[in-house]
């Protein structure tokens, strides 16, 4: 008896000491929910922006959403594990496919027992599809995660395949998904890049925009109000934060990312594997106030438009054997005309145009024919092709006779003879 009592002694104390594996804030850290503290963080990255950060996270990026490139990364493109902000995926995938989120979702027992992070659901607890986003969104719910991906998915296996079409759709090669909650698999990752892409897409639905949005809500479980807050510790005391998700696992370590809005600057960071929700948190500020001090939003439309009509009119195309002396042509669509650009070096944009000066019929509308290349400091940053605007046929025999008589009554024209006398 003796023997058995000292078995269960030990298999408790194993359950104590084992270090805890859930998803998103399910540990012993302190709080840094702390006012004075993150506003200490913001005024010392708002007077240290010159110099390129210097982060703990082992992955960022800083995202902007009007052209969609990378103002600035570190190890952006290396594939992580990324925690609970894993629920993105998890609460796009849910908002697109059920029309109707007042539907009533029934709680099983799988997602009732599921660790880590909860909202707190019980087996047979009544819960409409909208109050499990927030509780999925909010208080990072992996409970949530998992009645979601039953009821959407029938079951959570087909939901994560789900999950991975949808970022296959998206054109993100470095995700893959194993689980709807974030917790650590070995072939459960991302990128920090593919992850500010996915969540520029999912803000993109309003749904998703105002739930990760909304800094407390009341959920309704069985009828009964439950309140519930944001884990995010940004929004609401850095300015411009609209969103999105906190992440942390033992494996992921410390995750957040956060989309920011100044102006016309509409930005997404990211970072992946801090060692500590402060580290999350302080070099989340870093970044944001670096990109927020020096990178502009400039509209270079007209930097283009000016350059190409200045070229057309001392760079005519002439055709060979077409029925048209030149080419009409036109600049091919370009819809990125409005990009980041480091405020010491706005005054170093330059246009630097090259095309054929010959070409021969038959011509295609819409044929390359040349390009437009913008460069920063000496760096591309747009690439337009050059097309023609019309079909230019080749000359038949016929067209060919009409103008060697049209020469001919040129030439004795000139001479001062007309045809006929």
């Amino acid at each position: 008896m003796k023997k058995y009592i000292t078995y269960i002694l030990i298999f408790i104390c194993i359950i104590l000491i084992t270090p805890k594996v859930f998803a998103d804030d399910e540990d012993l850290e302190e709080d840094i929910n702390d006012t004075a503290w993150i506003y200490e963080q913001i005024e010392a990255a708002s007077s240290n922006v010159t110099n390129e950060p210097i982060i703990n996270s082992r992955a960022a990026v800083i995202y902007d959403r009007t052209s969609g490139e990378v103002i600035w990364g570190k190890d952006e493109k290396s594939q992580r594990k990324m925690a609970s902000t894993t629920k993105i995926m998890t609460s796009i995938v849910v908002i697109e496919e059920i029309k109707d989120l007042s539907q009533t979702v029934t709680i099983s027992n799988k997602a009732a027992g599921v660790g880590g992070s909860r909202l707190g659901l019980h087996i047979g607890d009544k819960i409409t599809v909208n109050d499990l986003l927030y509780g999925l969104m909010l208080e990072s719910g992996n409970d949530c995660a998992i009645a979601l991906g039953e009821y959407v998915g029938n079951t959570v296996e087909n939901f994560v395949d789900m999950m991975n079409e949808k970022a296959k759709q998206l054109g993100l090669n470095n995700t893959h998904f194993v689980t709807v909650n974030g917790l650590d698999a070995d072939e459960h990752y991302t990128t920090a890049v593919e992850l500010a892409k996915l969540t520029d897409y999912a803000l993109k639905n309003d749904k998703f925009k105002n739930i990760v949005g909304t800094t407390n809500y009341t959920v309704t479980i069985n009828g009964y109000g439950k309140a519930i807050d944001n884990t995010n510790e940004l929004l609401g005391y850095l300015d411009g934060v609209y969103g999105v998700k906190t992440g942390f696992t033992n494996g992921a370590n410390r995750c957040l990312v956060t989309s920011i809005k100044r102006g016309n600057m509409d930005i997404i960071s990211v970072v992946l594997g801090a060692d500590t929700k402060k580290d999350r948190t302080k070099d989340s500020i870093e970044i944001i106030e670096y990109a927020y001090a020096n990178y502009k939003i400039v509209d270079v439309t007209q930097n283009i438009e000016r350059a190409f009509e200045e070229w057309k009119k001392q760079s005519r195309i002439e055709t060979i054997k077409g029925v048209s002396k030149y080419v009409d042509i036109k600049l091919s669509e370009c819809n990125n005309k409005i990009i980041p650009i480091k405020s010491e070096n706005i005054e170093d944009i330059e246009v630097v145009i090259d095309s054929i000066k010959i070409a021969e019929a038959p011509i295609n509308k819409g044929e390359k024919i040349g390009k437009l290349v913008l460069k920063v400091n000496n760096e591309t940053r747009i690439c337009i092709d050059i097309i023609t605007s019309e079909d230019i046929k080749k000359k038949d025999e016929k067209r060919y006779f009409l103008e060697m008589l049209s020469n001919i009554k040129e030439y004795w024209s000139q001479i001062g003879y007309t045809l006929g006398t």
